[in-house]
Parts: C-alpha cells; structure tokens; sequence
C-alpha cells in the first residue's frame, strides 16, 4: 500500500475558520499509567482540547482533541477578551483514519497531530541561525 501511517494536512484545511483551545493535559497510557509516547518521535503526546470556529460544525464535530507530540507541555497563547478561549493554530498537522468499533456500527474516525501549538498569524518560529542572518 502507497499510503500508511499519518496523512500530512495544513491546518487551514482542517480548520478553514481558526480554532480556540480550552485546554491542554498530558496523554497517559491506559494500562500502565504512564505518559502515552509518540510512536514516530518518541516524544510525549499531550491533548489540546480545541472548539472548531466552524458556526456550521455541530455535535462531536464542534469540540476535538488535538494530540500534540512534545517534550514539555505545549504553551497555549493567552485568552483573549476574557473569555476562556484562546485562539490557536497547529503546526506540521496530520491526520489518522481509524476504524472505531465502539458504536451500534462501525465507522471510519480520525485522530487529529501535530508538532506544535502557536498563536495565528505568528508564522513558524525562526530558528536561531535564521533570527541571526534577518
């Protein structure tokens, strides 16, 4: 088979009206309790709660998890007009078909990745050697 494992995705397509984050926590591992490792980084994943800015999104569709592979705990950007919403984007996102069992019938789900959290507009973070040349 050509394609296997995540399916590379830009954030604008999963989420074309932006996203808020209501919060983040650490992924922890079912049977041994431990924190859940990332099989392609060996990173700890962590869940970045999200409400899709979508007004048609409605149901399951409206809040996701999105599961974020970093050594520490991503940073969210800060809330904005006091309100407990914090506007996100997601960089390097990703996305993994699943068959999930656990209804009447099953049925084709996707898990939500990516390798960080920023706040919109803000681009990609420079890397050192780039913030020196500019």
């Amino acid at each position: 088979m050509a394609i296997q494992g995540a399916l590379p995705v830009e954030f604008g397509v999963v989420f074309p009206h932006g996203a808020f984050a209501l919060g983040v926590e650490a992924i922890t591992d079912f049977e041994t309790k431990k924190p859940q490792m990332d099989k392609a980084t060996g990173l700890p994943l962590w869940a970045v709660e999200v409400i899709d800015a979508d007004p048609e999104a409605r149901g399951k569709a409206k809040s996701v998890k999105v599961k974020v592979a970093a050594d520490v705990c991503p940073t969210l950007p800060d809330e904005v007009g006091g309100m407990p919403f914090r506007p996100v984007e997601f960089e390097s996102m990703s996305v993994v078909p699943y068959v999930d069992d656990n209804g009447r019938r099953p049925r084709v789900a996707y898990s939500l990745r990516a390798r960080g959290v920023r706040t919109p507009g803000s681009g990609a973070r420079k890397s050192p050697a780039a913030k020196e040349a500019a």
